[in-house]
């Protein structure tokens, strides 16, 4: 069961990990230093444990410590409690949903062992925002996709933001980040995928046409703006677009991957 420890002073050295969460450079180096993720809110919190993943420890506001009882029963983590004033000064932003846990970061699996039982699969070029990776996280698992594979500029899917919007979807989804960019084409198509590449290109074929029959398929989407890279629209195997009204030249790119993740499920 976990400790349970009042704490006043906001310099407690155990209260490191959550110091200044909305400081995302900071963040990003602290928990790759110290191999951990931060998951926010009662049932994110509640996901990531009944996934597996191990609590370094928690931090919540008393009313949220008879909420999740039945998580803190099966932990030895310590539960540092706060007012949510305090938590806000700590943390550098209102935890509306009052409870953090600090939790160790799974390692990282390869991506022949993601692909390996996997049919269909997202795969996501320099997405660098945590918002749109927590939301393509929650429609690839939403449509009963398999898998989510990454480039190496990707967003981090276990970013407190991204696990919050993905609802935490990254816990059970497999996922993988590929150093090896330049030959991911040749990886999936090796695997025996077919690649659809999501693109504005004028000799795109609309999506309602494309051959949704084969046996392992891949969606791939690039950032916001300038989207997929022209390597990646060369060798996808089909180049793929949403058609829209006039007078609207594209969607957010998780609203994309939503519409081709339901056609293509």
């Amino acid at each position: 069961m976990a400790e349970m420890t009042h704490v006043d002073d906001l310099d407690d050295p155990r209260l490191g990990d959550y110091v200044r969460l909305r400081d995302v450079q900071l963040r990003t180096k602290l928990e790759s230093d110290r191999g951990i993720y931060l998951a926010e809110g009662e049932k994110v919190v509640r996901r990531a444990v009944e996934a597996g993943h191990r609590p370094r420890s928690f931090l919540m506001a008393p009313r949220w410590v008879d909420a999740l009882a039945d998580v803190l029963d099966r932990s030895d983590a310590p539960c540092f409690v706060l007012d949510e004033p305090r938590i806000e000064e700590l943390t550098g932003f209102h935890v509306h949903r009052g409870a953090l846990a600090a939790l160790e970061r799974p390692e990282p699996v390869p991506a022949a062992e993601v692909l390996a039982d996997a049919r269909r699969v997202v795969v996501v070029e320099d997405l660098v925002d945590h918002t749109n990776i927590g939301a393509v996280f929650r429609s690839v698992a939403a449509f009963g996709f398999d898998a989510v594979l990454l480039s190496p500029r990707c967003a981090d899917p276990f970013y407190r933001r991204s696990i919050k919007v993905a609802m935490g979807a990254v816990f059970r989804l497999p996922h993988a980040r590929l150093d090896d960019w330049y030959g991911a084409p040749t990886l999936l198509r090796d695997a025996g995928f077919t690649t659809y590449a999501m693109t504005l290109a004028p000799d795109a074929v609309p999506l309602s046409d494309v051959d949704t029959d084969v046996e392992r398929l891949a969606v791939v989407v690039g950032a916001e703006g300038h989207g997929l890279s022209d390597h990646w629209q060369r060798e996808a195997d089909v180049r793929v677009t949403i058609p829209m009204a006039d007078g609207v030249d594209s969607l957010n790119v998780a609203s994309s991957v939503a519409v081709a993740c339901w056609h293509l499920r």
